[in-house]
């Protein structure tokens, strides 16, 4: 089934949401939903399965919302940060194409954590996407078991059951500072360019923040990116643990010369030195050297870079792959 959203009469609904609404929660046939260029200013809301959700061209076809942390909720809290959102995916076999999804509130200095995408269920794809935001601007869930602070998991998953999910990025621009990737998920990155922010700080952000949990064979997996900024040289880790089994991989990457010479941090917590698993291999670009990295970092095996594919990552014996 094809639906068409287009901000004129051409389509069948006005607005992504509506078009989303006139689905069955229990829906088992594939659906497609093609969204028309335009800006749509809306905060969007999707848990019916077996949703393709694309436009024609990511610079022409925006959806883009402006909640963050600080912001004071009509519940009279402050939304947080998993209310935050642009765009909230919490079902399975989502595929989104050729879209925009932003969130414009600004910097993270100014108005806290702000998610452009939540995404918390299995097999979740994105290809030919523009993820757009600042401090947190893709959560891909589910949430730890745990909050470090009481009361700041509040949002759509708060008492939900975990699923660790499958997620997969292609050709894909994420761009934002600090923490900008992070979460729970096991989610491969391929061909993407993933831009930090310049915040004109002696340190500009953590590309990626994983809550990877413990047992668990992956956490994010980057292949054939290109990490770029607008930053100083060396002012940007290549990520922190947000959690002490977070696990993050990157693998025949170009690393810009503002990712820092360290590469890696532990957030101040020395369990997670052991515990974690952060590893690159065979990275060209100006910071790629690895003879300063952080002494808990690793280096991939050629011999083991067989066990970071695609189809090893995310299909195991379920033979999903989604654009194969």
């Amino acid at each position: 089934m094809m639906i068409i959203v287009s901000h004129d009469e051409a389509g069948d609904f006005k607005t992504i949401q509506e078009a989303i609404n006139s689905l069955p929660q229990d829906n088992i046939a594939p659906v497609t939903i093609l969204v028309k260029p335009g800006v749509y200013k809306e905060k969007l809301h999707l848990e019916v399965p077996f949703v393709t959700l694309k436009g024609e061209d990511a610079k022409a076809t925006i959806f883009t919302y402006d909640d963050y942390a600080d912001k004071l909720h009509e519940d009279g809290k402050k939304y947080g940060t998993f209310r935050s959102y642009s765009f909230f995916i919490g079902t399975h076999d989502i595929h989104i194409e050729n879209l925009t999804i932003e969130n414009s509130s600004g910097f993270g200095d100014q108005v806290g954590q702000a998610i452009a995408v939540y995404a918390d269920g299995d097999k979740i794809s994105f290809k030919n996407c523009r993820l757009l935001g600042h401090q947190d601007t893709l959560f891909t869930g589910p949430l730890p078991p745990t909050p470090i602070q009481p009361g700041s998991f509040i949002g759509p998953r708060e008492n939900a059951e975990r699923i660790i999910g499958r997620q997969y990025y292609e050709n894909c621009y994420i761009e934002g500072e600090i923490d900008f990737i992070f979460g729970s998920a096991t989610a491969f990155f391929y061909n993407c360019e993933i831009f930090s922010l310049n915040r004109n700080q002696e340190v500009n952000g953590y590309v990626t923040a994983p809550s990877t949990d413990e047992g668990e064979a992956y956490g994010y997996v980057f292949k054939n990116c290109k990490l770029t900024s607008d930053c100083e040289k060396h002012t940007v880790y290549l990520g922190r643990p947000w959690r002490n089994f977070a696990k993050a991989v990157f693998i025949h990457c170009e690393i810009g010369e503002h990712i820092k010479e360290k590469g890696w941090h532990n957030w101040n917590k020395k369990d997670a030195e052991e515990q974690s698993f952060f590893a690159e291999a065979e990275n060209t670009g100006a910071s790629a050297a690895l003879d300063k990295r952080a002494h808990f970092s690793h280096v991939i095996k050629t011999s083991d870079l067989k066990h970071y594919s695609r189809q090893a990552v995310l299909c195991g014996e379920d033979k999903w792959m989604p654009w194969t």
